[in-house]
């Protein structure tokens, strides 16, 4: 199942979402395929729960865009450990579509997380998805990527989702 992606705006994206507590479900694994689904349809590369409306810490990588099966990664109640380096690169978010910039962030991160068995993990990325794994890590915590923006472009930014919503052109 495809699920509608949650816009800026939406409290949702700005709360800590909750710990998992249950795995090895049937509910858990079908909820993590749905997510796959819904972040493929959507074109995306991460997807964190509350962007789908459930505020719980789940999130979802495949920086393959579904080429390689094998570089699907489930992160489930995940913690950064370490980052290191600086990168800077373009960055957008399915749940503020249409707005990309320029954001800094670490080179290299390691996560630790659960799998969808509650079994825990440490992973290192580099590059993409380093910053994978920081920005969906961010979104279980309430944070969205235009925090790590200077406030000028996060005020533009704003005032032009503003514009948008009473146009009647968002979410």
């Amino acid at each position: 199942m495809v699920y509608p992606i949650v816009k800026f705006g939406d409290p949702v994206l700005e709360r800590e979402a909750a710990d998992v507590t249950e795995f090895d479900t049937p509910e858990l694994h079908k909820f993590l395929d749905d997510m796959f689904e819904s972040m493929y349809a959507a074109k995306g590369v991460g997807l964190a729960a509350p962007q789908i409306g459930f505020s719980k810490k789940i999130a979802v990588i495949d920086c393959s865009n579904g080429e390689n099966t094998s570089e699907k990664i489930v992160l489930i109640n995940p913690k950064i450990l370490h980052i290191e380096g600086k990168q800077e690169g373009e960055e957008g978010c399915l749940s503020i579509p249409g707005f990309r910039e320029q954001v800094r962030r670490a080179k290299r991160v390691t996560v630790r997380a659960q799998d969808a068995k509650g079994e825990a993990f440490e992973r290192m990325g580099e590059d993409l998805l380093a910053r994978a794994f920081l920005h969906e890590t961010d979104h279980l915590y309430g944070k969205l990527y235009i925090g790590h923006i200077s406030a000028l472009k996060r005020d533009l930014m704003k005032r032009k989702i503003k514009k948008l919503q009473r146009a009647g052109d968002w979410g």
